[in-house]
């Protein structure tokens, strides 16, 4: 395959909802251009992009395909990415190194969540957006009705360029083009005159379509005012450079498994969609700009690793500047490590194409780099620029994860390891106070993928279980203690004796008449809470100088397995204001031993408490679903923040417990029959209900030490 420029190179990433066409539209776009010489289907899992095993026993996509095709001295770059929302990570990261994305729309559904968290992710990038209105040769497709949705969700930017003509036909209106394009099986467009019947809607849209460019335009505006319209090519370079602007988002219309519109969408692909090198620069970390040119120094940025049997490791690469070629020897910016480059690789799905070389603007991948992964930046080595990384989203479905045969932990920490070098939407965390490992995702299905993975590729049959809630213990009120210390079995004794009190540490400690504050230190519990000791010793009745230190190891001890359920305790202030020691028997360990003691005693007289990790939840859902989705959140504990209307949608603020939380992306789904959406970000940890907390009490047992 030859090097392309990157004048002749377009960019575009499939987004949309689960089934609304994108794959077949990519299986077209190939046939179309003579990439393969049959179109494959979803059903026989034949397609070119869908081509992993998971993805033809689902049939469904759930890894993002790069794809390619020539097609009139061009070479369109083009992303299949999944539409199911559990694998919204591909749709992010192929977003980032796309220059168009192109909104995929089932004609006959309509807008729906998949698209609108394709769009969230679109707004994030800024890159131009255009809508192809899918299987409109359907029975039950209304285009007026979705091009209504498009305004009233995404604004009157949506243009119409093209309307079909009557339902389940082969034919198409072209308003730029003022012609109507009828297509053969082979999806050849046939060009005639406009039939009668649809003459004067299509004079309205293409008046209109004149009036949205020329008046995001001062120029092409003063030449309509002047002559009362525009030519096709003034009205091309307006929509393009609208587009540049996100002021205009073109609609277009296709029927991907019968071939209908897709040479028409390509061929105004190459001509009207942006080139690279009118992009804004790539985002990085320095904030010093990079220049698409293939003359500049060589940057280019892994967007994704993909494993792929009896190859290896595919590092999925844009390339910003410069030009790549086998054998050069570049800088990985994050690590400092130089890498050799292997073969260029132009992809299709599991196929690919040897180059030469690559030039700036364009999108391939390489095999075999040794430390090379998601989110690094190579560079020539006298280069400072660091391309910004891709934010994945947080988790919002989590569950504890082990191998079910004993001795192949760590066959299952290589395997989760690699598949979050592929997906770093897969988090994973190990707490071992709870000893638990926790793979998170972003949903049921995408934890099912990870498992189906393990086991065929790594061989580590896995279970996944309800995972443990990470809770805290605290004190809500002030109490005291005393404690002695005291053993004697021949030899060397022990003595210790502390008097505490403990308070929950909420603002300046304001002491008491009979303490007297001499010195403050503070601790970091690791979970985002302190503990501040007080000495307040005086007269010298404890050695603080020696025997503060073991003190406070050993309170320290004792909080990490709190004396409520054996949780860590935090936000808690000690003062040690009185006690005794020995001359001879005191020692460190008699002291800490004292210490944990007294602690404990005085933490269960201060009204002790545990404290839930509450989380801030948006949920996005159709307007007809809002009632039964908030009727849910009551029985889960939940506080409604808000709802706020976002175009057909309406989006529902809340802080819920994360024990509440647990499959509730799955619960989401079955009420709003697959539509709903919800994202959760850790706020803060808040007293529990006291019903609540004797029952998780109960459940887990007392972890306390004697």
């Amino acid at each position: 395959m030859k090097s392309y420029d990157a004048e002749h190179i377009r960019n575009i990433a499939l987004v949309g909802h689960q089934g609304s066409g994108k794959t077949m539209l990519a299986e077209a776009m190939l046939y179309t251009s003579g990439a393969i010489n049959r179109m494959g289907t979803i059903e026989a899992g034949s397609t070119v992009s869908d081509y992993h095993s998971s993805e033809k026993e689902r049939q469904m996509s759930v890894f993002a395909s790069l794809l390619h095709a020539e097609w009139k001295g061009h070479k369109i770059n083009i992303l299949d990415t999944p539409g199911y929302p559990d694998f919204v990570g591909e749709v992010v990261s192929s977003l980032r190194v796309a220059d168009t994305a192109l909104f995929v729309i089932n004609a006959a559904e309509g807008v729906q969540v998949g698209t609108e968290l394709a769009w969230s992710s679109a707004e994030t990038t800024q890159i131009p957006v255009m809508f192809v209105l899918n299987h409109m040769d359907k029975a039950d497709a209304d285009f007026n009705q979705v091009v209504e949705q498009l305004h009233e969700r995404f604004g009157r930017e949506a243009t119409v360029v093209q309307l079909p003509a009557g339902s389940g036909s082969r034919s198409i209106i072209d308003v730029l083009l003022m012609k109507q394009l009828t297509f053969d099986a082979d999806g050849k467009a046939i060009e005639s005159e406009i039939d009668e019947q649809f003459r004067e809607r299509a004079d309205a849209l293409h008046n209109e379509l004149i009036e949205n460019i020329a008046e995001n335009d001062e120029e092409l505006m003063a030449l309509y005012f002047d002559k009362g319209s525009l030519t096709e090519d003034e009205m091309r370079k307006g929509l393009h450079e609208a587009m540049l602007r996100r002021q205009l988002f073109p609609i277009f219309l296709t029927s991907a498994s019968e071939n209908i519109g897709v040479g028409r969408l390509m061929s105004f692909v190459d001509n009207v969609l942006p080139r690279p090198t009118e992009m804004p620069p790539a985002a990085t970390v320095s904030g010093d700009p990079v220049v698409c040119t293939a003359d500049g120094d060589p940057v280019a940025f892994v967007y994704r690793i993909m494993s792929e049997a009896h190859v290896g490791d595919y590092s999925f690469f844009r390339i910003y500047s410069g030009t790549l070629k086998a054998g050069d020897d570049l800088q990985n910016a994050s690590t400092g490590a130089s890498e050799r480059l292997g073969q260029l690789f132009a992809i299709n799905g599991h196929e690919r194409d040897s180059v030469e070389q690559m030039e700036a603007g364009d999108i391939g991948a390489l095999v075999k780099l040794k430390n090379t992964h998601t989110n690094n930046t190579l560079r020539s080595k006298n280069s400072s620029v660091e391309i910004k990384s891709i934010a994945f989203p947080e988790p919002r479905y989590t569950s504890s994860v082990f191998a079910v045969r004993e001795g192949e932990e760590d066959k299952l920490a290589q395997g989760l390891h690699q598949l979050a070098e592929e997906d770093p939407s897969l988090v994973i965390t190990h707490d071992a106070l709870l000893n638990q490992l926790v793979l998170g995702g972003q949903g049921e299905m995408h934890l099912d993928i990870a498992k189906y993975r393990l086991k065929n590729r790594f061989g580590v049959d896995v279970e996944f279980q309800r995972p443990k809630v990470a809770y805290r213990e605290t004190v809500q009120a002030q109490s005291r203690s005393k404690y002695r210390h005291k053993k004697q079995t021949g030899g060397a004794g022990q003595f210790a004796e502390i008097a505490m009190l403990v308070e929950p540490l909420d603002g300046e400690f304001n002491p008491p008449a009979d303490i007297k504050v001499r010195n403050v230190q503070e601790s970091e519990t690791g979970w985002g809470s302190k503990i501040e000791f007080i000495d307040a010793i005086v007269g010298g009745v404890i050695d603080m100088r020696r025997f503060f230190g073991a003190i406070q190891k050993g309170v320290l001890e004792i909080m990490q397995k709190g004396p409520i359920a054996g949780y860590p305790v935090g936000d808690i202030r000690c003062v040690i204001f009185d006690g005794g020691m020995h001359s001879v028997d005191s020692n460190e360990n008699a002291f800490k031993s004292a210490a944990r003691a007294v602690f404990r005693d005085a933490f269960r007289e201060a009204k002790p408490v545990l404290l839930e990790p509450i989380f801030d939840v948006a949920i996005l859902v159709p307007s007809d679903y809002t009632g039964d989705v908030m009727g849910d959140l009551n029985t889960r504990r939940a506080r409604i923040q808000g709802i706020e209307g976002e175009g057909v949608f309406q989006k529902i603020i809340a802080q819920v417990p994360e024990a509440e939380l647990y499959r509730y992306s799955t619960m989401l789904r079955s009420l709003t029959h697959g539509r709903g959406l919800h994202s959760a970000t850790f706020a803060h940890y808040e007293a529990m209900p006291r019903n609540v907390q004797d029952k998780v009490v109960e459940e887990s047992g007392t972890l306390e030490e004697a």
